[in-house]
């Protein structure tokens, strides 16, 4: 859903990627640290902190992209190494959530698996050379989402964290029929016979 905004992201980045010329994965290796904290404000019920520091885990994980590309220190690697982070970020906010009472362990479960599988099937497109980063609740999109949950709920009450969950869960697996939709619609050639 974000997709659309690549290219102005990328103006807005790209004067701060000239100045900073580190190695991208000392970036990509931060975000899932500032990731925990974020679970540890959300396990231990400050909800104001544990969104501002999903916006801060999204930065760094939007810098060190940036910074590769600028710098032309992209690597196979460090793309795996994103991947697996952004993973890793995902699954233990949520667990935070979990631990600070904001939303039943089953939905939590839910949330974890159908942030995963959003990313799997996009994995297991690609790897087929299909090119998969179609639908409403691309990563960016579930980290807002959370953010902004997570500031309503400290304003109006952590009942929204709930609603915030649930909402994500849903807009979660909408991505995952639309990925597998749009997977099929590119491999209908194999049915026909062509």
């Amino acid at each position: 859903m974000l997709e659309r905004f690549r290219p102005l992201l990328k103006k807005i980045l790209e004067p701060f990627a000239k100045r900073i010329n580190i190695n991208p994965n000392i970036l990509t290796l931060i975000s899932p640290l500032i990731a925990i904290i974020s679970a540890i404000f959300f396990g231990t019920g400050n909800l104001l902190m544990g969104g501002i520091f999903i916006l801060i885990s999204g930065v760094f994980d939007v810098f060190d992209g940036a910074i590769a590309r600028y710098h032309n220190k992209t690597s196979d690697f460090g793309a795996f190494l994103d991947s697996t982070m952004d993973r890793f970020s995902d699954a233990i906010i949520i667990i935070g959530i979990i631990w600070g009472g904001y939303t039943p362990w089953l939905l939590g479960i839910l949330a974890i698996h159908s942030a995963i599988t959003v990313s799997y099937v996009r994995a297991r497109a690609e790897a087929k050379g299909i090119e998969c980063n179609v639908g409403i609740a691309e990563r960016a999109t579930r980290l807002i989402i959370l953010m902004v949950g997570a500031f309503i709920a400290w304003i109006f009450g952590s009942i929204f964290m709930n609603w915030t969950i649930i909402i994500l869960i849903i807009l979660s697996y909408i991505t995952v029929a639309q990925r597998i939709y749009h997977v099929w619609k590119k491999t209908s050639y194999e049915r026909i016979g062509l």
